[in-house]
Formats: structure tokens, sequence, C-alpha cells
């Protein structure tokens, strides 16, 4: 019998499957090839080193703003010129009628004012001549008031000065205290007659038992001066050419030294601080005030801020530490 077309077909549907792979895996790949989605149908990855279809070939000039150029470096703005720190300027009328001691310990300076005209009363503390191991004291022009001249603010604070008489000196109004420096080339001003040389020079301030309460307020505002210092220091190093740098911080390590040598006598001093932050407060004034800045508006203030207060927890006893139940 003839064989029908049907059964000579078989054979020929039959090879493939022979080659067909036995395993799982190469099925799975066989149908993938077959229909396109395997390895075939994802393009060919270039070697290392060679530039993708269509890429510029190296070497090659590109036209201005084609892909690929870096783009422009914006020139970087210069530093804005630092600003002087401006601190609260102490008013005259701050220390008008209060009586201040030299160093907070002795002697006694008190201003006050009719109309314009200030005036003075100054008792020396000192040590006789004939005895320096003894105390005096010598008031100046006999204890009656003293006229004293008004030099403006050339440094920021309130400046008089006691030109003529027994003991030129200058006094500087500051916050609750003054500061006295000598107008004649001697720290001294001896008074034979009375066989007491004196030294008026120095802080002259509040008592050390009124002080030492507000310890706290006078470390916060040393802290706020002394930042105003250095950055004032920085603006006039800023604004310094070549070798005046180098006198700007020899100047700003003469304060610190005019500081010690001022605040050390002050009695203690290590126990509030007042002098160090008046001098230091004094300072800043001055460079801001040489710096041309208006001192009259100030940037900063040494005042310290509130504390916020805790807020109550519910179960705890607000008058305790705050843990709970007072414990």
């Amino acid at each position: 019998m003839r064989p029908s077309r049907t059964f000579r077909l078989v054979p020929a549907l039959l090879l493939p499957l022979v080659a067909f792979p036995a395993s799982e895996a190469g099925a799975q790949n066989f149908f993938e090839e077959l229909f396109g989605i395997g390895k075939a149908a994802k393009p060919p990855v270039p070697p290392r080193g060679v530039p993708p279809a269509g890429a510029p070939q190296p070497g090659t000039l590109l036209p201005p703003g084609a892909a690929g150029d870096a783009a422009p470096e914006v020139p970087k703005a210069a530093p804005a010129p630092l600003r002087p720190v401006v601190l609260k300027t102490p008013s005259d009328d701050n220390i008008l009628g209060q009586e201040l001691l030299l160093n907070g310990l002795t002697g006694s300076l008190k201003i006050d004012k009719a109309g314009s005209a200030a005036t003075a009363r100054i008792t020396l503390p000192g040590t006789k001549i004939s005895q320096p191991s003894e105390t005096c004291k010598v008031p100046l022009s006999g204890g009656s008031p003293i006229s004293l001249s008004s030099e403006g603010r050339p440094q920021g604070v309130a400046r008089y000065e006691i030109a003529g008489g027994e003991c030129p000196i200058r006094l500087e109004v500051l916050e609750s205290s003054i500061l006295v420096t000598p107008l004649g080339g001697s720290r001294v001003c001896s008074f034979a007659s009375a066989d007491c040389a004196t030294t008026p020079s120095g802080l002259w301030g509040p008592a050390a038992a009124t002080l030492i309460p507000r310890s706290t307020e006078f470390d916060s505002g040393r802290g706020v001066a002394d930042k105003a210092v250095r950055d004032n220091y920085k603006v006039m190093t800023q604004r310094a050419r070549g070798q005046d740098v180098r006198t700007i911080v020899t100047e700003q390590a003469a304060f610190s030294s005019d500081r010690e040598q001022t605040c050390r006598t002050y009695a203690r001093e290590g126990a509030h601080g007042f002098c160090n932050v008046r001098f230091t407060e004094a300072r800043a004034l001055s460079l801001a005030a040489r710096l041309g800045a208006n001192t009259s508006t100030p940037t900063a203030s040494t005042t310290p801020r509130p504390r916020k207060a805790k807020p109550t927890v519910e179960g705890t006893n607000p008058d305790s530490d705050g843990s709970p139940f007072g414990e």
C-alpha cells in the first residue's frame, strides 16, 4: 500500500524535536531564541573604549553649543566685607549721683550734673610717703566739686578730663563704673603737704558684695563683648594692608594684657567678673568708633536672654525638681 502524505510529513516534524535539548533550561533558551526574546533580541555591547554609534570620534572638534561642551564656570562673588559690631553705649547719666570706689575697695568718686555742666568730688586713696606701709587719703580740691571738661566720645564712650590741678586725670564713663587714666607721664600723684602718694588709675565701681549676685549676668555679657572685640579686630585686619596687620595683632595681644593688669586688683573679681566685662565692652566700642561705625545704634546686646520656664508635666509637683511625685 502506498503511504499517505500525512505519514511523509511526520519525519520532517520530528527532526527539530530530535535536536531539541533535553534539559528544561535548554528548552527555555531554545524558545527564547526561536521567538526573538533571548540574546538575539538584545543589541550587541561594544567593546570597552569604543564609542557608541553616532558619538563623535576622539579628537573631533564640536561646534559651539553642541552636547558635551562643559558649562562655563560662573565667577564666584567676592565675600561681603565684614561690618563692625556695636554694643550698647553707656549713658552719661547711668553713674550720676553714685559713689564709686577704686577697684570696688576704697576712695570715692561721685559725678553730678547741673544742666550741661558736670562736676566731680574725688577722694584718692594712697600710701604715706614717709611710711609706705600706712595708707592715706587725699580729697582733690579740698573736697569741693571739680569742674569736668567734656571731650565728647572719641572712643565710643563719654569722656571727661581734669586737665589742671594737683592730679590731671581722664574719666571714661562705662556701665555703672568709670575708667580713670592719668594724663601726665606718671601714674602716681604725690601730695607732699598731705604726705600721701596716690595712684588713681583703674576701674572705679561698686563694692564686690553688690556684684556677686549678678555674676551670671556678667559672665553672659563677657561672652558677647569678647566676640564683639574679636569681630571688630577681624574687620580691622580685613581693611589693613601689608605690615599694618602685624600692628593689629600686637594691639590685640596688648589689650588682653591691659585687661588683666587693670582687673586683677578689683575686689573679688574672680567671683563676679564685673571689671572684665566692663573693660571688654569699652574696648569693643573703641574699636567700632575707630572703624567709623555709628556707636549710637547698637548691633549686639550684652543683656542676657531670659530663660524659658520648663512646662509643667501632669503628675509632677511644680515646686519640686521635676521628678515625678516630688521625689
